[in-house]
C-alpha cells in the first residue's frame, strides 16, 4: 500500500468506503473515543471540519475502545453520542483497534510511515491525529494533547 487511498474501511453504519473518495483532499484521520479526558476535543475537530471542508478537507473520526475501554458503545451509541453532544458532520467509522495483531490495516500503515515518539509506531492514547495530503501520503503525526485548533496552520499549509 502506497497511501491511505489504496484502504477500505467500514463507516459507522457498516458501509464499505474506498477511501480512494477522498483523493484530492486533506485529511485529519483520528482514533477518538466517548469517555475520555479528551473528548471534549470533538468540539475542535468539528471546527476544523467547518472552516476547512469547502476548501477540500475532511476529518475521519474511528472510534476505538483500546485505551482504558473509553469507547465502550455500540456504532450506533457512539454516532448518538458524537451527534448529540457534539453536532460532528465529519465522517465517522466502524470501531477499530489502533494497536496490536488486530490493528486496522489503515492504522498499520499511518503508523509505519509516521511512528512516533523515539520511533515508536505504538499509538499512545485516544485522540492521536495523522495529517494526510492530498495525494494520500501522510505529512505528520500528532500526540493526543496536541489540541485541534493548534494543528489549523499545518491543515492551512497542507491545502
Amino acid at each position: 500500500m502506497a497511501s491511505v487511498h489504496d484502504f477500505s474501511v467500514s463507516d459507522i453504519h457498516g458501509k464499505t468506503v474506498g477511501l480512494e473518495r477522498y483523493n484530492g483532499e486533506v485529511l485529519l484521520i483520528v482514533n477518538v473515543a466517548s469517555e475520555c479526558g479528551f473528548t471534549p476535543q470533538y468540539a475542535g475537530l468539528q471546527g476544523l471540519q467547518e472552516k476547512f471542508h469547502s476548501r477540500g478537507f475532511d476529518v475521519l473520526g474511528f472510534p476505538c475502545n483500546q485505551f482504558g475501554k473509553q469507547e465502550p458503545g455500540t456504532e450506533a451509541e457512539i454516532a448518538a453520542f458524537c451527534d448529540r453532544n457534539y453536532h460532528v458532520t465529519f465522517p465517522m467509522f466502524a470501531k477499530v483497534d489502533v494497536n496490536g495483531d488486530g490493528a486496522a490495516p489503515l492504522y498499520r500503515f499511518l503508523k509505519s510511515e509516521k511512528p512516533g515518539l523515539l520511533g515508536s509506531e505504538a499509538i499512545k492514547w485516544n485522540f492521536t491525529k495523522f495529517l494526510v495530503d492530498r495525494k494520500g501520503k501522510v505529512l505528520k503525526r500528532y500526540a493526543p494533547n496536541d489540541t485541534p485548533e493548534s494543528i489549523a496552520p499545518d491543515i492551512e499549509s497542507a491545502l
